[in-house]
């Protein structure tokens, strides 16, 4: 679960990882919420407080996750700032800003390791989950920020798992558009993508059926 490229602090990154040979890693949705719960844990500093622990905790039982881990934490021990995400049945699509030195690559080879233990435990099932190598690509500007946000969200539509991007239970997106209906957020963007939720929704569906065909003709160009 290496990085391909160096990361520094402060710059915003894709972050994709994908599992061995296509393996499919989410089967129900008590293992995506597992993986989001994961996602929303190791974004914070790397403490002695391990995530199978936590979660049996009684006063995480009685306060909530979310809010036990922002009482506890707190933003000043983020080590990434979560600007959209998407859980595909074989891979995971992250735009991440890194806060604190080495924050990526710990954050997501923890989420990933965890997952890979959750995973293999539940379903009897021994050796690596994920390829060795998460990617990532750095985001140079707010424009392309915009636009891969829109791909990422769009993932689910294009796979043909779904018709819109509302459907979609394990991404970000409606955080983005409808964000009086998220209790509890993860990600946070709007010093990134300032847009009006009906203005990125707009944004999202004009180019659902493009990018819908694009992975239509790739496929078949592969094939």
């Amino acid at each position: 679960m290496q990085r391909k490229n160096p990361i520094v602090t402060g710059n915003v990154y894709h972050i994709m990882s994908k599992s061995i040979a296509g393996y499919q890693i989410f089967n129900t949705d008590a293992e995506y919420k597992r993986m989001i719960q994961m996602v929303r844990f190791f974004s914070y500093r790397k403490t002695f407080l391990k995530f199978s622990r936590c979660i049996t905790f009684p006063i995480v039982q009685k306060k909530g996750f979310e809010e036990y881990l922002e009482e506890r934490f707190g933003e000043e021990n983020k080590i990434i700032q979560i600007i959209a995400y998407c859980l595909m049945p074989t891979h995971v699509h992250f735009v991440l800003k890194q806060l604190k030195e080495k924050g990526i690559e710990t954050a997501i080879g923890n989420m990933l390791n965890a997952y890979s233990r959750y995973f293999n435990i539940k379903h009897k099932r021994q050796g690596p989950l994920w390829a060795s190598r998460f990617k990532n690509v750095p985001v140079d500007s707010d424009e392309q920020l915009l636009h891969l946000s829109r791909y990422v969200h769009l993932n689910p539509v294009s796979a043909g798992l779904i018709n819109n991007a509302k459907q979609w239970k394990y991404s970000s997106y409606l955080e983005y558009v409808a964000p009086d209906a998220i209790l509890h957020p993860l990600c946070s963007f709007h010093d990134l993508i300032n847009e009006r939720p009906s203005a990125y929704q707009a944004f999202v569906d004009d180019h659902a059926n493009y990018q819908r065909e694009l992975a239509r003709i790739k496929k078949l160009a592969l094939e």
